[in-house]
């Protein structure tokens, strides 16, 4: 019995993973500024909008890699593309919603973290177990090209 080759619409979607997590988090760099003073935040404030994502994925992605482990790679990414969504999508209309919007800030960009532990670092094992050998390697390379990609492309 033959293994089920996987699709370019595979290779595709796993490859664009990083491009829209780099894409993502890098869009708000060049806002800072404005937020600062639009938002009157202090410069602790507006660094906090930068670290709070990092620490949040840092403290999730060996959770969600165990669990992508537990269930299925598929499992996690589905869902964190989304949370990461919801997530980017209340920081950004938080000053539009809500009265305290850094707060709201802060609660955006702690699900974008989560949402980004269960992505990228989960993309890169669900290249390994779908491909093997040289088609291995030319994935794990777009995954790696589309990060670069999508810093080449960013607005900072």
């Amino acid at each position: 019995m033959s293994e089920k080759k996987p699709s370019n619409l595979t290779v595709i979607a796993i490859g664009s993973i990083p491009l829209i997590m780099t894409l993502g988090n890098s869009m708000l760099v060049p806002i800072l500024p404005k937020m600062k003073s639009e938002l009157h935040l202090s410069q602790l404030q507006v660094s906090l909008t930068i670290t709070v994502f990092s620490i949040v994925a840092a403290i999730f992605i060996p959770i969600l890699g165990y669990l992508s482990d537990r269930f299925s790679r598929k499992v996690i990414i589905v869902p964190a593309l989304f949370l990461y969504g919801i997530g980017g999508l209340l920081a950004g209309f938080a000053s539009a919603w809500f009265s305290h919007a850094f707060v709201w800030i802060l609660i955006g960009r702690s699900l974008q973290g989560i949402g980004a532990a269960g992505t990228a670092p989960i993309a890169m094992a669900l290249a390994g177990d779908l491909f093997k050998g040289a088609q291995e390697s030319r994935v794990l390379g777009l995954i790696e090209a589309s990060n670069g990609f999508g810093k080449v492309l960013s607005p900072y």
